[in-house]
């Protein structure tokens, strides 16, 4: 017998050199633009708890859950194993606890319920911070908190919901919206012939014989966050175009038809469910007058407008605080990426759009406290420059993003 060559202990071919260390853990609220904007805004008194979610935000368990809810995705359950329709979406662990840390710091809708200047300023810093850990639970959240001014326009249905929506209770699961300890809200308005022109929208609104009960039927498009408690739809009612909220789980505790057709394929923000939901005989409430559906509605669209200026620069300042921690520790051509004249440029021009993004975002803020409270030359401000900054950081975050992934370099 041929006797085997004595064996070697494995070693590696090669030394990691030259490749920054981990990220995370990191502090995502130190940020001077955010923290001046903070205090300037009429929120100084909150700067403390933001400071601990920023830690928190950029910490390794939180940083985890956000990887781990976008590489786990939502799924559809159309049926149970019986076969009755359930229409439910799961999700990974990760996507609630990220849910319930949101709705506990008074990212949903507690800032409506809080008598106190500069409440709706230090909620919007708080959404700057946590959104580092990802932006797809953000949706749900942006929804529930702009949902309470547009059910004020039906006071009847403010006083039994609004308590809800604004708790800092996360409750998931389908069960009667009144037996929960909070609620979430989402938004039904777009269809397959209409987009953005939602006066061509073709649900059927039917009344019955109970006042201000009626009866949808039709198809949405596009519904984000289908396991929410409530939504605000929009249907044609006899009097034209108008508003209403259509529970998924009705005060009997019978389920509301809500049927999930799919969950879209997107490009991104995957952890988030959108759908295509019908509506066949779906009981919902009229919210405000017939045909006057985009005027109430459009009260929480303006919310949701200002929370896509703060999530845009959220991205931004994210991308650019993994770009500056890559450069600081990555070398080339002789000296550290940092130091190389022309990366320290696109870094600069990086840093100063972010910072841009971010106080504006905090004035947006800033206006809506005032407005709430009465201010009429900042209701007028609000009313334009929210929607002029959304357009503008929005439009602008895919570019900034792009530039930053660049600074990463082959990696990127």
């Amino acid at each position: 017998m041929v006797p085997m060559p004595e064996q070697s202990p494995p070693s590696a071919t090669h030394d990691v050199t030259n490749q920054p260390p981990p990220l995370a853990p990191y502090d995502a609220s130190a940020d001077a633009a955010l923290l001046e904007g903070l205090r300037r805004e009429g929120a100084g008194w909150a700067e403390d708890g933001v400071r601990l979610l920023g830690l928190r935000a950029g910490g390794t368990e939180a940083q985890e859950w956000g990887e781990l809810a976008n590489r786990h995705e939502p799924e559809l359950r159309t049926h149970d194993r019986y076969g009755n329709r359930v229409d439910e979406v799961e999700f990974h662990p990760s996507w609630h606890h990220l849910m319930r840390t949101a709705v506990a710091e008074g990212l949903a809708g507690t800032p409506w319920a809080e008598d106190r200047p500069g409440a709706h300023v230090a909620r919007t810093a708080g959404g700057l911070v946590w959104g580092h850990t990802e932006a797809g639970h953000g949706c749900p959240i942006s929804m529930t908190y702009a949902a309470v001014p547009a059910l004020r326009a039906q006071p009847d249905l403010a006083k039994v919901y609004e308590p809800l929506l604004t708790s800092r209770e996360y409750e998931p699961g389908l069960r009667v919206p009144t037996e929960k300890r909070g609620l979430l809200a989402g938004m039904g308005m777009t269809e397959k012939q209409g987009g953005s022109d939602v006066r061509t929208n073709t649900t059927v609104a039917t009344p019955t014989d109970e006042p201000g009960v009626y009866t949808l039927r039709g198809h949405k498009w596009f519904t984000s966050a289908p396991m929410c408690d409530v939504f605000l739809v929009l249907a044609q009612a006899p009097g034209g175009l108008s508003c209403f909220l259509v529970p998924r789980v009705l005060p009997d505790g019978t389920r509301n038809t809500f049927r999930i057709q799919r969950l879209k394929d997107k490009l991104g923000n995957r952890s988030n469910a959108s759908s295509e939901p019908e509506f066949d005989r779906t009981v919902a409430w009229l919210v405000g007058p017939e045909g006057r559906g985009v005027k109430t509605i459009i009260e929480m669209v303006n919310c949701t407008r200002l929370d896509c200026v703060m999530s845009s620069a959220t991205l931004m300042r994210k991308t650019l605080v993994e770009a500056g921690h890559h450069t600081r520790h990555r070398s080339a051509f002789g000296a550290r990426l940092l130091d190389q004249p022309l990366m320290r440029n696109v870094l600069a021009d990086l840093a100063l759009e972010s910072e841009a993004a971010t106080t504006l975002t905090l004035r947006l803020a800033g206006a809506a406290d005032r407005a709430v409270r009465g201010d009429e030359g900042e209701r007028a401000f609000r009313r334009i420059a929210t929607a002029v900054g959304k357009y503008w950081v929005t439009k602008r975050g895919p570019a900034f993003t792009a530039e930053a992934l660049e600074c990463l370099g082959g990696n990127g």
